[in-house]
């Protein structure tokens, strides 16, 4: 099973998981991911935080860095689900969830699928602080991150 879900409503990680891993007794290792808003970026306060995305190209994105850890690893499930719209600080964001047959591989599949997430997906964020709005970069870290799945 693969999902991807792009939406405004929260999620909730263990029924998100226990759905994933559902009547597979061949499951050995699941690994999630699950990214918040934070109340600080870059030393300046946040308020709130909207994401905007391409829809349907933005599926088709995700659907495709699964596919990449899918030929890399033994992966029986794999789920991604990434909010949109208005978010406040300690809001849920994302959630990656991979299922494999031991840990090791659930832990690097998740690991190259937020990394490539993080660089790879048409996502734009715009951050609210007190002095204004401002539109989120690309971080250096994050392609950093990449170099390591090459």
């Amino acid at each position: 099973m693969t999902e991807v879900r792009i939406q405004t409503e929260d999620f909730d990680l263990s029924q998100e998981v226990a759905q994933l891993r559902a009547g597979n007794a061949k499951v050995g290792g699941i690994v999630s991911f699950v990214g918040t808003v934070r109340d600080l970026n870059e030393g300046a306060a946040v308020a709130e935080m909207e994401l905007e995305h391409y829809p349907g190209m933005t599926e088709q994105s995700i659907q495709a860095i699964i596919d990449q850890a899918k030929e890399r690893w033994p992966i029986y499930g794999a789920l991604v689900i990434h909010r949109v719209g208005p978010l406040k600080p300690m809001d849920q964001i994302v959630l990656v969830a991979v299922t494999s047959p031991h840990r090791g591989e659930a832990f690097s599949a998740c690991e190259f699928i937020i990394d490539y997430l993080k660089t790879e997906a048409p996502f734009w964020k715009k951050e609210q602080m007190p002095e204004g709005a401002r539109w989120v970069d690309a971080r250096s870290s994050d392609d950093e991150a990449l170099r390591k799945w090459t």
